[in-house]
């Protein structure tokens, strides 16, 4: 197989699966405003879809590998000048954009400074979404880490790095306390660690790096043992959405109090994006799933990069006319506001290609496609 000019459909339909999922959690966060939110709903829009976000370095190091010979010197300048075209540039674009963007809005001039200016580029605080640009540019930085890793991973070798990086995670999560660092500096570095540590995420990009380099006994194991990954990824969704009702139920958690332990690094949201990613990779097999939603599949895939980047606009402006008419966000709101959000990001996304198609800069700067 010449790996060069052959192109895997399962890593275009996982990224347009899981932008969706990305929205999903944002519009979720809006829901919360509603003081007496369905549980059944938040649990879609803010558990559920928990995975999205890490699959995104999944995915991103299985496009990686798969084109890369792992026995090979690695040229890693040619490599970061590529990334950058790709991913800094859009990145800083985008965060200037939305910093813009809100001293217009809200005539806070203070975003203007140049302390503020890198204080946002470092941290992804440009807009909220864009904190996983940042430890993507971390992950290309640490590439030839990975390369050292995943030339030396073995299946037990990945099963210790699980249990490590559940324990990790959960010291993160649950035990660090950034209000005892004495120093102002590494407290703040600290606080904001989700926004740039790439430790919490090493596993999922290890192992989609991995399952690249071997991905012809990864597919041969998707179509053999179809029916046990399935009842993984079922369970470990269960397990999701039971801890979450344990929080709220028995230990009297209030709603926003649960998704925010009930989260992608404590354990049970690790191995959840796990099970996911083998999943999705799964069910998105060339004969997996049914030929005729392949169209809708691949264009969500297309255009999830920049839905990724540009949906917070439409949930802003959404969120004003909604208040404005002084509605509550209810539940069958919440849903009408999801499908308006994804709908108006999607078609925001084709007009732009169209505009790159006569102008490219417009498609260098907004997703890094320089054609």
């Amino acid at each position: 197989m010449d790996r060069k000019n052959f192109r895997i459909p399962a890593i275009e339909y996982i990224r347009g699966v899981s932008m969706l999922g990305v929205v999903g959690i944002h519009v979720g966060s809006q829901y919360l405003a509603n003081p007496s939110p369905s549980l059944a709903l938040v649990a879609l829009f803010d558990i559920a879809t928990r995975f999205a976000v890490p699959i995104f370095f999944f995915i991103s190091a299985f496009g990686l590998f798969y084109h890369l010979d792992v026995k090979a010197p690695f040229d890693y300048g040619k490599f970061l000048i590529r990334r950058a075209r790709t991913v800094l540039i859009p990145y800083i674009v985008w965060s200037i954009f939305y910093m813009l963007h809100y001293t217009v809005l809200f005539r806070d001039t203070m975003l203007l400074h140049l302390n503020v200016l890198v204080k946002y580029l470092f941290y992804g605080f440009g807009s909220y979404q864009l904190y996983f640009m940042v430890i993507l540019l971390w992950f290309y930085l640490l590439m030839p880490l990975w390369i050292w890793f995943v030339r030396r991973m073995t299946p037990k070798r990945l099963a210790v790095l699980l249990v490590l990086q559940i324990a990790f995670d959960y010291w993160s999560s649950f035990l660090l306390a950034p209000s005892s660092i004495g120093n102002s500096l590494l407290r703040e570095l600290v606080e904001n660690r989700l926004n740039y540590w790439v430790m919490h995420y090493v596993f999922i990009f290890v192992l989609g790096g991995w399952l690249a380099v071997h991905y012809e006994q990864f597919l041969q194991l998707l179509r053999r043992r179809r029916g046990t990954i399935s009842l993984f990824f079922f369970a470990s969704f269960a397990s999701m959405i039971g801890y979450y009702y344990y929080l709220i139920l028995v230990r009297g958690y209030d709603a926003v109090g649960a998704i925010n332990t009930a989260h992608q690094l404590c354990p049970f949201g690790v191995v959840y994006t796990l099970a996911a990613s083998i999943f999705l990779f799964a069910i998105f097999t060339p004969d997996a799933y049914p030929a005729a939603i392949r169209p809708l599949l691949s264009f969500l895939g297309s255009h999830s990069y920049f839905v990724y980047l540009a949906h917070p606009l439409a949930i802003t402006y959404l969120g004003i006319v909604l208040a404005k008419t002084g509605r509550m966000m209810t539940a069958p709101i919440v849903v009408a506001f999801y499908v308006v959000v994804v709908c108006l990001a999607l078609g925001a996304a084709v007009l732009m290609r169209r505009v790159g198609e006569k102008y490219p800069i417009v498609n260098g700067l907004t997703i890094g496609i320089w054609k």
